[in-house]
């Protein structure tokens, strides 16, 4: 089995653009498992504790039926905060041939004042990582 780790955070273009590429690897339906990766935001922990599940935000749905209607087998987690860290320590975890990350665009100026996500992933990770794009 090939193993691909797609960390989604909350935007569904992002999320929808990482299922669909573990979707497209080749022999998607019988040799990949994606797992879907977020981090709970302060505000998906806001509700009752029985409802704060991985599985209930929208773009974990959302890339879980990109994956359900390509046939491709997938399986959800909580990443721990910070992400990039929350992303690095599952990695490192559990046995995955690569990670899938959602890229935007960020300017020079906003990568140095707030970090990039991808960009630690990148840099720190001890697999390959694709990175599938911006809107």
């Amino acid at each position: 089995m090939y193993r691909v780790l797609l960390p989604l955070d909350d935007t569904l273009e992002r999320a929808r653009r990482q299922a669909s590429y573990a979707a497209s690897l080749p022999c998607a339906e019988d040799q990949v498992v994606a797992v879907l990766a977020h981090a709970l935001t302060s505000e998906e922990r806001s509700v009752p504790e029985a409802m704060q599940r991985v599985d209930r935000v929208e773009t974990v749905r959302r890339a879980t039926e990109i994956l359900e209607e390509a046939g491709v087998e997938h399986e959800t987690r909580e990443l721990s905060s910070p992400p990039a860290e929350g992303i690095l320590d599952l990695a490192a975890e559990e046995d995955f041939d690569q990670i899938v990350m959602g890229g935007r665009k960020r300017s020079p100026a906003e990568k140095a004042i707030l970090g990039s996500v991808t960009q630690k992933v990148i840099l720190n990770a001890d697999m390959p990582v694709a990175v599938t794009g911006g809107e």
